[in-house]
């Protein structure tokens, strides 16, 4: 417990995934480019870190959560990033939702020093961050994770190994076609169901204990009855991490008829500059193909 971790990246997901750390009595020093939510945090009991190497210099762990890919390799291996600061033994947790070739690539990268990092992606939006439940698929060597395991679980109730380095990645790739699929699955169904006349609550309640009921179900249409698309998990990172699942099959050669369907909805829904909504935002393309609104 007396180990001193690092938090780079404070967004939807971050800072709430920090401040469970903090109130599980973990040291933490956190860096953002956004300095009100550095401070916002600071105010929970962390230490403000100046850079990515500032918080590496004074942590044996340094957790990243992060947009994208290109936002990882800047942070981890750019000027001033975390490899700048970093001791051999430090354990890098990247719980960015990034391209599993990418993860390889930097955990080649940062093993020269001596560092031992995991691939760490979540599932459960911000609302399981917030409660401290999310789901973490973890990639990396199997001695690494029991050193961090009880960390993790501070920041969820699901924390599993899935495999090597980039495993983690592959796992949640699979997560995000399941549940894209999953809201345009549910949208093109409380659609018809609507245009066909009948309460999409009364539908709901109907089918959420069958078969049909998922998890996907009882987070998303609750919003979209309500017409609230703030966003949970927004479009534009929907689209990012459709994209890395499609480069990933294709490049060990599985189509994914489905996921590029629902990749075009995105992108229209894009289009109509909708992206930074929640993804439950999807009913959005279905309804105005039909001309009706899902809601109370």
């Amino acid at each position: 417990m007396n180990k001193k971790i690092g938090f780079i990246g404070l967004g939807i997901m971050g800072k709430p995934m920090s401040k469970n750390l903090i109130k599980a009595g973990y040291s933490l020093v956190v860096y953002d480019i956004n300095p009100d939510a550095m401070e916002e945090v600071a105010k929970c009991g962390a230490e403000k870190g100046t850079s990515p190497k500032d918080v590496a210099e004074k942590c044996d762990i340094v957790i990243t959560m992060l947009p994208n890919s290109p936002h990882v390799k800047q942070v981890v291996l750019g000027e001033n990033g975390v490899l700048e600061g970093a001791r051999p033994g430090m354990i890098l947790i990247d719980s960015s939702s990034i391209a599993p070739l990418v993860s390889k690539e930097i955990a080649e990268k940062v093993k020269e020093k001596g560092v031992l990092m995991l691939d760490a992606p979540v599932s459960g939006g911000e609302p399981k961050a917030i409660d401290g439940t999310l789901s973490f698929m973890v990639g990396g060597d199997e001695e690494v994770f029991a050193k961090v395991e009880d960390i993790l679980k501070a920041m969820g109730s699901s924390v599993v190994l899935v495999g090597e380095i980039g495993s983690g990645n592959v796992t949640k790739l699979a997560n995000q076609i399941i549940v894209a699929l999953n809201i345009a699955a549910m949208s093109e169904a409380f659609v018809l169901a609507t245009k066909a006349g009948v309460d999409p609550e009364k539908v709901y309640k109907a089918i959420r204990g069958g078969l049909a009921g998922s998890t996907v179900l009882d987070a998303k249409v609750p919003m979209v009855l309500a017409r609230n698309f703030k966003p949970g998990f927004r479009i534009d990172l929907h689209i990012k991490d459709l994209m890395n699942a499609l480069d990933t099959g294709h490049g060990v050669g599985v189509p994914l008829p489905l996921t590029s369907q629902v990749m075009e909805i995105l992108q229209a829904l894009k289009a109509d500059q909708k992206e930074k909504q929640d993804h439950s935002g999807i009913v959005q393309f279905y309804e105005k193909l039909a001309g009706i609104e899902v809601k109370k």
